[in-house]
């Protein structure tokens, strides 16, 4: 699986990036059919809680694409929130197929 993750205005830590790639090979160890991952990484309202945002796309050959955004108060959280959205999205296309 391929990993791109996009910090906008600010550098992400080598921390931060291998939580996200960890997260995300756990998902691709469930879900084997997911190519690609996409990761934006935000500072939304500076000076405020709940102010980092983590948005998620994940490809699926055969024309499908996952995307969820999630804002929290650490990137972690915002990317566990949204990794969790897409899981059950990943969960209702493979109860309708097989995936």
């Amino acid at each position: 699986m391929e990993i791109n993750i996009k910090s906008i205005h600010f550098d992400a830590t080598e921390q931060l990036q291998s939580f996200i790639e960890k997260k995300l090979n756990k998902l691709a160890r469930r879900f084997e059919s997911i190519t690609k991952a996409d990761v934006t990484l935000k500072v939304v309202k500076p000076e405020t809680s709940m102010n980092k945002e983590a948005a998620v796309k994940l490809t699926i050959p055969m024309q499908e694409e996952f995307y969820a955004s999630k804002i929290a108060d650490t990137f972690e959280e915002a990317v566990d929130l949204s990794l969790e959205a897409i899981e059950r999205q990943l969960q209702r296309i493979k109860s309708q197929k097989d995936y």
